[in-house]
């Protein structure tokens, strides 16, 4: 029970850093449909993001691979929260322009 208890801290650190990550890159998605250099925003992005996670998971980890599998679990369990409340949300609707019916 004592392991139990000493490993909730490690879950909870995964799905934090779960959230940060994968709330991040829906947010950058959001904003760099609409950028003038999206490029530069996806990349700085991802640099952040992964930094972030390598240090968390690496802090968190201490130096014990059972701290770091629980924190790996917590991290999955908040891609699945984060991508079920993504898909709920309404995308704006891509419209394709045609440029065949518009010369007819």
């Amino acid at each position: 029970m004592n392991d139990i208890v000493s490993l909730l801290p490690a879950l909870l650190g995964g799905i934090v850093l779960g959230i940060l990550f994968f709330g991040g890159l829906w947010l950058t998605i959001r904003k760099g449909i609409h950028s003038k250099r999206p490029t530069l925003l996806f990349l700085s992005s991802l640099i952040v993001r992964l930094v972030i996670v390598v240090l968390g998971f690496y802090y968190i980890g201490a130096n014990s691979w059972l701290r770091i599998l629980v924190c790996l679990a917590g991290f999955l369990i908040a891609r699945v929260v984060i991508t079920r409340i993504t898909i709920k949300d309404k995308q704006a609707e891509v419209k394709w322009i045609n440029k065949e019916n518009d010369e007819n």
